[in-house]
């Protein structure tokens, strides 16, 4: 519906000979003003030295000339300033819901991406400690959006940055380690602003039971600590991994901080920003000239003691991001980041990469409740609510999907509550039910005799549609659209929202109507609006993550 209408908009625009970039359409607010509407008239008042109104009235006659003997436009209406709505005929959205059946999925989604590579990183948490529910809301961004834009035509790598390098790796093993010595009754002080919660004491637990499996460690106390490390390090990975693994997210590639250091990279990179001349020394510290790409203060890269900093290492990732040539870099980063983008967007652009084409995307945190009150924190985290804690609780499907109901830089809060419940106040399970909804309704006619479920669907009479009926078919012509918006915008959570608004029309629908009745054509034409309404459910559902159950 909407590609057409562009198209259409596309022609006689160049009829005015005007050139034109992108042409912007949007759903009106009320459905009084029709299923689409255009600004585009505005758009070249100054440019054609015309009223809009008079511009609007030359776009529609070239329209409706080049649609004339076609029953496509129920009417066109122009609105001040300059506005121009559509409403389509009954036949055309007909014509629509048919290749929409015919098509599936390859009605719903365009090929904007054209084969641009996009990296995309995200979670990337310090394995020092369990995932917390932040890193499992970047996790459902990052998965979403990167089925996103796979299915918009984009090749898309998703990677891992683990930070395996580092005070706050040794700080984890110096917890252990004191943990570790406590455990064999020696009074050891456990540091200050060591990590605490149960998985300290589990990991020098588990430490303790290798050696007694005959594990040994041997030589200084400086030695041990080594191990202890290395042991929680990678005891914490695995952990990851496998939560990651159950919550159904999947990385192409895990870049390893510690792995940057050991080629080389860090040095590598700083050298080519000394030779690129935004490298200097002062007070025996090496300085970054970020201030040069609009950072408010220059940074340390080196300190004083000749230790590295955090920055040094992201900015020899950065580089080798730069280096693999993708199109765009997308970074999917924690709201306290925010002071941190700058300084990234200067380290690239410092590399001859254009800062546009690097986005960060911010997630705040999310506030888990149960009856509408705040959930104490983890017994086994100590400071927050692990991501197992709640998929073992709700389910990955539902903690996925409640994840993405709002814009990830807006806080989220989560009733666990709500969540289990199996009702229209549980919006995941209002979506899926609907999907298995269709599906029983499919299973009934099958197991029929009435000889529908061997017809085409796609040969249905769309003059038994009713106004109801011809208001979902409008709503699943228009998934293309906010579907390829969605993808533009690099926000998924359109999707959300729109497969809880088309739930929420099909359920009364349901309980209103009779899908399968004496009547063998309306049944077939009603069959039909299922089978579309159950393939936008699916394609929706897939880009989430969340799964589409045949039954509930």
């Amino acid at each position: 519906m909407e590609k057409f209408l562009r198209e259409m908009l596309l022609k006689a625009v160049k009829s005015q000979k005007s050139e034109v970039r992108s042409i912007e359409i949007e759903i009106p607010k009320e459905e009084s003003f029709g299923d689409l509407s255009t600004p585009i008239a505005m758009r070249f008042a100054k440019t054609l030295k015309m009223p809009p109104l008079k511009i609007a009235e030359e776009i529609v006659n070239v329209i409706r000339v080049g649609t004339e003997g076609f029953e496509i436009f129920e009417k066109i209406e122009i609105a001040k300033p300059g506005f121009i709505n559509f409403t389509f005929s009954k036949k055309f959205l007909c014509d629509e819901l048919k290749e929409l059946i015919e098509k599936k999925e390859d009605f719903l989604k365009e090929d904007i991406g054209k084969g641009k590579r996009i990296q995309i990183e995200f979670v990337s948490a310090n394995p020092t400690g369990p995932l917390h529910l932040g890193h499992g809301r970047g996790a459902a961004l990052g998965t979403a959006l990167s089925n996103l834009l796979n299915e918009s035509g984009y090749k898309v790598e998703r990677e891992y940055y683990i930070n395996d390098a580092g005070r706050q790796l040794k700080l984890l093993g110096i917890s252990v380690f004191a943990k570790y010595k406590q455990l064999q009754g020696i009074d050891y002080p456990f540091p200050e602003d060591g990590y605490r919660g149960e998985y300290i004491e589990e990991l020098a637990r588990g430490f303790k039971d290798g050696q007694e499996s005959g594990v040994k460690s041997q030589g200084s106390d400086e030695d041990l600590l080594s191990m202890i490390t290395d042991f929680a390090y990678k005891k914490m990975l695995n952990e990851i991994k496998k939560d990651l693994e159950d919550f159904r997210v999947t990385f192409d590639s895990w870049q390893s901080e510690k792995e940057l250091y050991q080629k080389t990279e860090v040095d590598d990179s700083i050298d080519e920003l000394k030779n690129r001349g935004y490298i200097y020394a002062k007070e025996v510290a090496i300085w970054f000239k970020s201030t040069e790409f609009g950072d408010d203060k220059d940074r340390v890269i080196i300190k004083s003691d000749g230790e590295y900093t955090y920055f040094a290492s992201d900015i020899a990732y950065h580089r080798k991001k730069v280096k693999k040539k993708f199109d765009e870099i997308i970074d999917i980063w924690g709201a306290d980041h925010h002071g941190y983008i700058p300084r990234i967007q200067a380290v690239i652009q410092a590399l001859d990469y254009p800062k546009d084409n690097l986005k960060v995307l911010l997630v705040q945190m999310v506030t888990l409740l149960r009856k509408g009150k705040p959930v104490q924190m983890s017994k086994r985290a100590g400071e927050f609510i692990t991501l197992r804690d709640v998929i073992d609780e709700i389910g990955a499907d539902t903690t996925k999907f409640l994840f993405l109901t709002r814009r990830s830089d807006s806080h989220l809060e989560v009733d666990i509550e709500v969540a289990k419940a199996q009702s229209s106040e549980n919006p995941v399970y209002y979506v899926q039910y609907a999907y298995a909804r269709i599906n029983s309704i499919f299973d009934k006619v099958r197991s029929q005799e009435s000889g529908v479920a061997s017809q085409d669907l796609t040969d249905f009479n769309g003059d038994l549609f009713n106004s109801e009926e011809i208001r979902i078919i409008k709503k699943l012509l228009c998934y293309p659209m906010m579907f390829k918006n969605a993808a533009l915008a690099h926000e998924p959570h359109r999707i959300t929202f729109y497969l809880q608004e088309l739930a929420g029309m099909f359920h009364p629908y349901y309980h209103k109507h009779r899908v399968i009745s004496d009547d063998l054509e309306l049944t077939k034409a009603r069959l039909a609006l299922c089978q579309a309404i159950q393939i936008v459910l699916r394609h929706g559902l897939k880009i989430l993550g969340v799964n589409a159950p045949e039954r509930m």
